[in-house]
């Protein structure tokens, strides 16, 4: 089923800060840079894409912890980078490093759970 996840996986993304993206748009603050749900939101999807390409149509995987520090302020119109790397696989339990950065500093960083899901039962429950 998933015997090409393995520990070491990576995948990254590029995302430009929009304002859509920002704390005062969201509504967890009041300033325009990027809110730190939406930073989390975008780890969690690079996590779920690093391993996406490894399961079948059947399969998915849902985040279910996040421990994240969001260190740094992201302006609109800047470009950030967010990584993952699997570290630790149990059973259906997958673990990532995570980390946002720019060029020049980090803006978060921590470790994300997920677990592989059967799409169908997940659904039908």
């Amino acid at each position: 089923m998933t015997e090409e996840i393995k520990v070491g996986l990576t995948h990254q993304t590029e995302k430009t800060v929009a304002f859509e993206d920002t704390a005062a748009a969201l509504g967890s603050g009041f300033v325009e840079v990027l809110a730190t749900p939406m930073m989390i939101a975008v780890m969690e999807g690079t996590c779920a894409a690093c391993v996406k390409p490894y399961l079948p149509e059947t399969l998915s995987t849902v985040g279910t912890h996040v421990n994240v520090s969001h260190r740094a302020a992201v302006d609109i119109g800047e470009t950030y980078f967010t990584e993952c790397e699997l570290i630790a696989i149990d059973r259906k339990k997958l673990t990532f490093k995570v980390r946002a950065f720019t060029q020049d500093k980090t803006i978060g960083e921590g470790t994300h759970d997920r677990f592989i899901i059967d799409v169908s039962k997940f659904l039908n429950k």
